[in-house]
């Protein structure tokens, strides 16, 4: 039985968290599954997941059954947060938009799912934590991420504390982009995903790239390194059709990404 679910919707791949049995946690099979099913570069993405829980992190069980191996579980250890790490930067450093949308609970490496997507819109029965200090595991790798989407402090209390937040608080820190109706959520989010694919996917991944790189840089540096990317998209077809098409009030015809 397959833990993951995928339907095509156009522009629009839709990608569901279905295990719930183990309340849809990053477990080998997940990982492998999502790294997988992300091997695309034409349609904005969305991450979703069936049951009362959006993600509950890495699965401890599969986890401890390795704590007999000759070395401890090290092996297996490396091997499944490596698998993880390797998940979220695919999903930072993808072409496509990738959005959570999120009608449940998020919790440790579940969060870090959340905050790593580009945008996470939420009903508001979702729930929000980072509860690896109140089993002896502190969420050190979810912690890349939250920390980089919300402000220090915020982060720090949810990393020292594993406490479990509503996603009013998670709209009002910057953790999601919005909370929404349950009844409402996936429409939201299609709507929402339909209109970025009906722009140029060619400047979307001009545009997320450097998003990401620029905030590393210093404010000369930003700027130098964007302005070249500017000139860099100017000469590409999809700025020449959309300038053209603006200029001439019609609507772009943009070319396949």
């Amino acid at each position: 039985m397959s833990v993951l679910k995928s339907e095509r919707r156009g522009a629009v791949l839709r990608l569901t968290l279905s295990d719930h049995l183990s309340r849809n946690s990053l477990s080998e099979a997940m990982l492998s599954a999502l790294i997988a099913a992300l091997d695309v570069e034409d349609a904005v993405i969305i991450l979703a997941a069936e049951g009362p829980a959006f993600c509950s992190g890495h699965n401890l069980k599969e986890l401890t059954s390795h704590r007999d191996d000759t070395d401890k579980g090290e092996a297996y250890f490396t091997k499944i947060f490596d698998l993880c790490a390797h998940l979220m930067m695919r999903i930072a450093t993808h072409p496509c938009p990738v959005i959570a949308e999120v009608d449940g609970l998020a919790s440790a490496a579940g969060c870090q799912l959340v905050a790593t997507c580009d945008l996470a819109y939420a009903s508001t029965r979702a729930m929000f934590c980072t509860p690896g200090v109140n089993i002896g595991l502190f969420c050190s790798t979810p912690m890349v991420a939250v920390s980089r989407t919300v402000a220090p402090k915020h982060a720090m209390e949810m990393l020292l504390t594993g406490e479990t937040y509503d996603a009013e608080y998670a709209h009002r820190i910057g953790l999601i982009n919005k909370t929404v109706s349950t009844d409402a959520l996936t429409a939201e989010v299609m709507t929402l995903a339909n209109q970025i694919a009906s722009t140029s996917q060619n400047a979307i991944k001009h545009g997320k790239a450097a998003f990401h790189q620029q905030r590393s840089l210093n404010l000369t540096e930003s700027y130098d390194f964007c302005s070249a990317i500017m000139v860099e998209n100017m000469l590409e077809e999809s700025a020449r059709e959309g300038i053209t098409a603006f200029i001439e009030k019609r609507k772009p015809k943009w070319a396949a990404p």
